[in-house]
């Protein structure tokens, strides 16, 4: 038996192959090929544009796979007579960062748009279409929504009035002179999984394991390990110089007048922490790398 599993294809691959990396997966991607291999053979992997992901896994064509909240809902809105998917767990990262992407109503910088209300009846460009139309519809407005393929952030003001992108920092609208008016939504990647993959016991554990490896090689990025030995007499100053996900690990040594410390810290501040550290009776200080931590 082999779990079929959905790695996106597009913007989110490289980050992807690379999360999986760190959870301790190796993803090999053939650029002519849409099936990749990954170093375990109980997992049969396949690319899948992330647009697209939610539709195979909702007909069980994968049993699971990785895809933004953005992409689910525009599923599940076109399709309310599907069993609904099983969101197995958020993984937030995206094509650039540890965060979450949000999509937003934007228009010309010199447009006389200001919120939401006053684009009734104008014309928006969008990917996303069903969650732009339910959003304005919501708001007992009506818009004309219309598909974009792509470079959608140059259609305004000739080809649309506004548009609804996904952003993670803005810096691409503000490049193309467009305001940012109300954030529509905002999206993270989740793991899913078809209801069928959930009831099948050996594939429930596969699945809820592979998330587990992922959750931690997030909860890892960025932080590292620090462990130093100290006099019990130092203690209580060094401990409380360190931060950590709970509490320092505090071991006792042989020596009985000495104690070791342990603990896990954000990796941009252990620059500054490290000398404060041996300034204050740190010693044998070593920072180390962080792969998974399970919380």
């Amino acid at each position: 038996m082999k779990l079929r599993l959905g790695i996106p294809k597009g913007s989110l691959q490289d980050s992807t192959v690379q999360l999986f990396q760190r959870a301790g997966y190796v993803i090999r991607i053939d650029p002519r090929s849409y099936f990749p291999s990954i170093d375990d053979p109980e997992i049969e992997c396949m690319l899948i544009r992330a647009q697209e992901m939610a539709r195979y896994v909702a007909d069980g064509v994968i049993d699971a796979g990785l895809t933004g909240q953005d992409w689910i809902a525009e599923h599940e809105l076109g399709h309310p007579e599907q069993r609904p998917l099983v969101r197995i767990c958020d993984l937030i990262y995206a094509k650039q960062s540890l965060g979450k992407v949000r999509w937003v109503l934007a228009a010309p910088e010199d447009s006389p748009f200001k919120a939401a209300a006053d684009l009734n009846g104008k014309r928006i460009a969008t990917e996303l279409v069903r969650v732009t139309k339910h959003y304005f519809a919501s708001q007992g407005l009506g818009v004309d929504v219309e598909f974009s393929w792509g470079a959608t952030e140059v259609k305004p003001p000739v080809l649309a009035d506004a548009i609804v992108e996904a952003t993670e920092t803005g810096s691409t609208l503000r490049a193309n002179r467009l305001r940012i008016i109300e954030t529509i939504m905002e999206s993270n990647t989740q793991l899913i999984a078809h209801q069928n993959a959930v009831a099948d016991s050996w594939k429930k554990t596969k699945i809820d394991n592979l998330a587990l490896l992922l959750k931690a090689a997030i909860e890892a990025q960025g932080r590292v390990g620090l462990m130093l030995n100290a006099r019990r007499t130092d203690l209580d100053r060094l401990i409380a110089l360190l931060p950590a996900l709970q509490r320092p690990t505090v071991s006792s040594l042989s020596d009985p007048d000495w104690v070791a410390i342990n603990t896990i810290l954000e990796e941009k501040t252990a620059r500054d922490l490290i000398p404060r550290l041996k300034l204050a009776g740190g010693q044998g200080i070593v920072e180390y790398p962080l792969n998974k931590i399970v919380v």
